[in-house]
């Protein structure tokens, strides 16, 4: 029963909390005054990805994914390339989000719900898979459940927080 609970529950929030933390913690560090990411450039007359992407939350978040890595590669080493690769990941599928929303005219901040949720996820774990050390199928489909209500839940306590701006 043990293994059963290290492989499916407790390995799997492990292995993604690098991308957890990384996929947060822009919201920490991306106000203040704000240098787009994109620095107001557009394709096809829209935004690449909008003025809530910041330098300072892409940075941020990097640096917080890149220290959880570090912390984790104490206890496990192979987690300092797989949680970096993690991080990059998370803020690749971030990213695709907001260039996907821009080209479907969704208003920074509006809801697009697999986008939103889910892209992080499986962008970091396809930018982490040729590294090995996944999580077996059922800790990904753990990781999945976990992340759909972690995502809203964390977002709605950051809004009631006055961390961000909408509860999603």
């Amino acid at each position: 029963m043990s293994n059963l609970l290290y492989e499916v529950i407790l390995y799997p929030i492990i292995y993604i909390w690098p991308a957890y933390v990384a996929n947060g913690a822009p919201v920490l560090f991306g106000k203040g005054k704000r240098m787009p990411l994109d620095l107001n450039k557009k394709v096809g007359g829209k935004p690449i990805f909008g003025k809530h992407k910041t330098v300072r939350g892409l940075i941020g978040g990097l640096l917080s994914g890149f220290i959880m890595a570090g912390v984790e590669s104490l206890f496990l080493p192979y987690m300092l390339y797989v949680g970096i690769a993690l991080t990059i990941g998370a803020h690749i599928g971030d990213l695709l989000g907001s260039f996907i929303k821009r080209r479907m005219n969704h208003k920074e901040g509006a809801r697009l719900f697999v986008i939103d949720q889910y892209l992080f996820l499986i962008a970091a774990l396809a930018v982490a898979f040729p590294l090995g050390y996944l999580p077996n199928i059922y800790g990904i489909v753990f990781l999945f459940i976990l992340t759909g209500i972690l995502h809203p839940l964390t977002n709605f306590l950051a809004h009631r927080l006055g961390i961000k701006n909408v509860p999603w």
